[in-house]
């Protein structure tokens, strides 16, 4: 459903899900570090054909949501972040507060946070942040933008680059994967676990982890996935 939506101080634009989709995966897929995003990393993160994907890219380019150069890639402007960053900071705060108030699991907040992110008005955002006392996180650990839509981040790395004897904090994880938060989820990991690495196997084997007095196998896949702070 279309709507009005200030991506500038001064300049109102006529959004609609797409768009915000679109923005948000320009946002994500920028955030690696790999600088200009291709149209075909973009079609392959959204799920679309690479025609479709050139189509909008021209349309956000007009709307000057996004600089284009053709045959190198397409990245988001001021605007553009802040479009991107206010849609995730609806879709973060709905996670967290379909876990805290409505007791939907982890696994599942993310598709119902997809849809409802694009018809939540900025005042029920307010109330949904001011219920849940401003949260920095969501319940996978991903980091809430602020009202100002400022980012918080933390320094973290993958749990598959530690080592046997390593000791962190587990403090964030993909929700791209409902069946890994369901593993996590039954053998209670959650953000903000601390654990020690007891053995690593080779190639990019499992890692045996000591969670409280429980040791955890957990698959090469999964450690990629999930992001932990190291202790000093």
């Amino acid at each position: 459903m279309p709507k009005s939506r200030i991506v500038t101080g001064k300049t109102a634009f006529e959004t609609s899900s797409a768009i915000e989709d679109y923005a948000k995966a320009i946002y994500s897929l920028e955030e690696r570090g790999e600088g200009a995003v291709s149209t075909n990393a973009l079609a392959e993160r959204l799920g679309v054909t690479a025609g479709s994907a050139s189509g909008m890219v021209k349309r956000l380019d007009e709307m000057g949501l996004v600089t284009h150069v053709p045959y190198r890639g397409v990245q988001l402007t001021p605007a553009g972040v802040r479009l991107a960053l206010e849609v995730i900071r609806h879709h973060r705060l709905l996670e967290l507060y379909l876990a805290k108030a409505l007791d939907v699991p982890w696994d599942r907040v993310h598709e119902e946070a997809e849809v409802l992110e694009h018809v939540l008005s900025e005042q029920l955002e307010e109330l949904i942040a001011m219920k849940l006392g401003d949260p920095a996180f969501d319940p996978h650990g991903d980091p809430i933008p602020t009202r100002d839509l400022e980012m918080p981040e933390r320094d973290t790395v993958p749990l598959q680059t530690l080592g046997a004897g390593e000791s962190g904090t587990f403090v964030r994880v993909s929700d791209s994967d409902p069946e890994m938060l369901r593993y996590l989820s039954d053998h209670g990991i959650s953000p903000g676990d601390p654990f020690t690495v007891v053995d690593k196997q080779p190639f990019d084997g499992p890692l045996f982890l000591e969670f409280g007095s429980a040791t955890h196998v957990i698959g090469g896949a999964l450690a990629g996935a999930m992001r932990v702070e190291v202790k000093a």
